[in-house]
């Protein structure tokens, strides 16, 4: 059996770090999945592509993957940068402010 283990990343639709702080792993598919003729659907008999663990920390998730014999591949997260502005969101809202406010 072969994992991953990766951060996820953020969804496009909102801007909002949540379910992107823990570590996860997934184990990759066996097996290639198939149509059924009559429906049409895409099924596959891996039960473990079903399976999705999280873990607080790195190496907790290799520690699990170590004593249950998972071969786990590590995918390093990559780093983003923070956008803060030096008023932040409340800077739009200033009265204080030197020039005009346009959108």
């Amino acid at each position: 059996m072969t994992a991953r283990i990766f951060k996820p990343a953020r969804t496009a639709m909102s801007s909002g770090t949540a379910k992107t702080k823990d570590w996860v792993l997934e184990f990759l598919p066996s097996e290639a999945r198939r149509i059924d003729p009559l429906m049409g659907w895409t099924s596959s008999s891996d039960m473990n592509s079903q399976v999705r663990l999280k873990f607080e920390t790195l190496e907790a998730a290799k520690a699990y993957a170590e004593d249950h014999g998972i071969d786990a591949i590590v995918l390093k997260p990559k780093t983003r940068k923070p956008n803060i502005r030096q008023g932040g969101y409340g800077e739009n809202f200033a009265t204080d402010r030197r020039g005009a406010w346009t959108h």
